[in-house]
């Protein structure tokens, strides 16, 4: 539960970043963007994987570039559905789920399987006999 909860943090962290880094989106608050993350957590755990394994075909002539569309889609479906959070225009919606993607990726890297802050495995290097591993 403690893991969710931070994860949720991160989300929303990364959904205040994208408002402030692009004028195509704006949240009114710090409720529409808790909402607005929550909204996008269960858009992305139940009807994302449906949409990719819908457009399998055209996920793979794209060479995977169509999920940045359907990560623009569900963005635009949280923006319809909670009031105080907006995305205005389609590129928006795109360049702000790259930011989102990015960022919560980004802060995803120091959170551990159990939902706790730790060092991650992706930085963890340590010198073994005279050379980096």
């Amino acid at each position: 539960m403690r893991g969710v909860l931070l994860r949720w943090l991160v989300l929303t962290a990364a959904v205040l970043a994208a408002s402030w880094l692009l004028d195509g989106i704006r949240v009114d608050g710090l409720l529409p963007a808790f909402l607005a993350a929550a909204t996008l957590g269960i858009l992305n755990a139940f009807f994302r994987p449906l949409l990719i394994l819908l457009t399998l075909p055209i996920n793979i002539l794209t060479l995977g570039l169509f999920t940045f569309l359907i990560n623009a889609l569900m963005l635009k479906i949280v923006s319809a559905v909670i009031s105080g959070f907006t995305v205005h225009g389609f590129w928006t919606a795109v360049i702000g789920a790259l930011i989102i993607g990015a960022v919560s990726w980004f802060l995803n890297i120091f959170i551990g399987g159990e939902g706790r802050l730790e060092r991650s495995s992706y930085i963890d290097l340590r010198k073994k006999g005279g050379r980096w591993e």
